[in-house]
């Protein structure tokens, strides 16, 4: 198991991204959260096999393709406290 951290910049806010990030991250059985930034972006730490990771994100930037300028993404530790996959604020 890996974990990540990832930023997504564009016109992310406001276009239901959340709740897609939400439905995806959990039909590939991830856990973590996703949440609104202030600076109008959205950041999301997730946690499970490198592989849904991978096809997680893929799936995310189909998506919204028309609406991500970047996604940034970054390894962090694994943090066992996420039990599930879920929408902050």
């Amino acid at each position: 198991m890996v974990a990540k951290h990832i930023t997504f910049t564009g016109r992310v806010q406001g276009v239901g991204f959340r709740f897609t990030a939400y439905s995806i991250a959990n039909r590939h059985r991830l856990t973590g959260m996703v949440r609104n930034l202030l600076d109008g972006s959205v950041e999301m730490s997730v946690q499970g096999h490198p592989d849904d990771i991978e096809n997680c994100i893929r799936d995310i930037e189909g998506s919204f393709a028309g609406y991500i300028r970047e996604t940034k993404i970054e390894d962090v530790p694994f943090d066992s406290r996420y039990k599930n996959f879920k929408i902050t604020f």
